[in-house]
């Protein structure tokens, strides 16, 4: 199912969905609509659904991707062809009408370029970034929702050599990086066979003699394999995580390890990581674009303080170069 066979169940988000310009769709509970455009969150006001309509055309919809969506099963996720993401949610679990919110993508090949006029980064900024990956360091690419983190590595991820064989691992595929010598693997939990967990995943990429892995995204458990990857022979990857800053991706990262091997200490975590991690670079939300803040560069571990070593490695829009830092 693509955008062309969904217009017919979703006919008044029409322009919507057929708007290269718009990344993100969203129909609320509440009968209010939004789009994303280039970065900001736009009201819809001439949008209206009838809402057992609405209803019917999800249920339709969730059908065609050979999902149920009913009373039993009131939330849908699903993953339409062309790579776009749908959630869509009835009552009970929302009141007092259907509500959705699609994500989608265009299958456009972004490049530096494209980050640079759109203000995400500058020239020099780009450069730098691009010369460590090229020299093998290890990179963690951390923002919240909707703040171009993908985006940002499928970007980054180009300056890898032709060369080096890639294994990328996605929740749910969104990167395309032209690489020739290059395998995908796309989590599959919803299915009545045995699910391939991401953890799973990332042991099977370490049998396939990859260069570098790429990880769609550090959520779980799977991160204690990561990290024993990065630290045995396999640096200079790429992965992206959910944080509010450079630091805080340091501390998460490390409380994902801890929940996959808790009789190790926080300690020894943080003192592997700072081993595998050479920088973080942390992506923020603006209206009207997406703006990397901060490059850190993680430099060591402190046992005695119990702290990464770390200083600003490229001044950014807001963030000048500085001395180490603690974390």
């Amino acid at each position: 199912m693509s955008f062309d066979l969904l217009i017919p169940f979703l006919r008044p988000i029409e322009p919507l969905l057929l708007d290269d310009d718009v990344s993100e769709i969203m129909g609320n509970p509440n009968a209010t609509w939004y789009a994303e455009r280039e970065g900001q969150m736009l009201p819809q006001p001439e949008i209206a659904f009838d809402p057992g309509s609405l209803r019917t055309g999800l249920e339709v919809i969730a059908n065609n991707l050979g999902k149920r969506l009913d009373e039993d099963n009131p939330v849908l996720e699903a993953q339409l062809p062309d790579g776009s993401r749908i959630c869509a949610y009835i009552p009970p679990a929302v009141k007092p009408r259907p509500g959705l919110t699609i994500r989608k993508f265009t299958g456009r090949h972004f490049a530096a370029d494209d980050l640079i006029a759109r203000g995400t980064l500058s020239r020099g900024l780009a450069d730098y970034l691009a010369d460590q990956i090229r020299s093998g360091k290890t990179l963690l690419i951390s923002g919240g929702t909707g703040t171009g983190k993908t985006t940002l590595l499928n970007v980054l991820a180009q300056s890898i050599p032709d060369d080096e064989r890639i294994v990328t691992i996605e929740d749910t595929a969104e990167l395309r990086i032209p690489k020739p010598n290059l395998v995908s693997f796309e989590c599959q939990t919803d299915t009545f066979k045995e699910p391939l967990s991401f953890e799973k995943l990332l042991r099977t990429a370490l049998r396939c003699r990859p260069d570098r892995i790429i990880v769609g995204e550090v959520r779980g458990t799977e991160a204690r394999t990561l990290l024993d990857s990065l630290n045995t022979g396999h640096s200079g990857s790429l992965a992206t995580i959910h944080a509010n800053s450079a630091a805080k991706a340091l501390g998460r990262f490390a409380n994902l390890v801890l929940r996959g091997n808790s009789q190790m200490t926080y300690g020894d975590i943080e003192a592997e990581i700072a081993e595998a991690i050479d920088y973080v670079v942390h992506i923020e939300r603006e209206p009207g674009r997406r703006i990397v803040r901060e490059v850190l560069r993680v430099i060591g571990y402190d046992r005695r303080s119990q702290q990464f070593e770390t200083e600003y490695a490229f001044p950014t829009e807001t963030q000048p170069i500085v001395e180490a830092m603690p974390c």
